[in-house]
């Protein structure tokens, strides 16, 4: 006997609609992390194709891995952040927390902290 698995319900069947304004707010914040998604996409394909050698051997292309990498893991967060705030509007529940925010200046920061120590090193 297989296990029974919870379908999750679709957000039009959940709850009642929120004031519109609110939706298309939650909707242009999705869009924002979408866009910064895009810009590190394109910072790491950047990286990998225009940049001269810099730092120790193959330190370009593993930066630029990285950058794309983050670009994925925050356009996928995006999205469960979009639904989980949709959800909570529609069933009158406050905001749900985010660590997006701090993952991304941690990300941001860390990314710049390694770009300068392998410039130093390059120089």
């Amino acid at each position: 006997m297989r296990p029974r698995t919870r379908r999750r319900v679709p957000l039009d069947e959940v709850g009642d609609d929120p004031d519109y304004r609110f939706t298309l707010a939650n909707e242009r914040t999705f869009l924002a992390w979408i866009r910064t998604s895009l810009a590190m996409l394109a910072g790491g394909v950047a990286v990998v194709t225009v940049l001269p050698d810099f730092g120790p051997d193959g330190s370009k292309h593993v930066l630029g891995v990285v950058l794309m990498a983050f670009a994925a893991v925050l356009a996928g967060a995006s999205y469960f952040r979009w639904e989980k705030s949709e959800r909570a509007m529609r069933e009158g529940k406050p905001l749900p927390p985010t660590s997006m925010t701090r993952l991304v200046a941690t990300g941001v920061a860390v990314i710049a902290a390694v770009v300068v120590v392998l410039v130093a090193i390059g120089s």
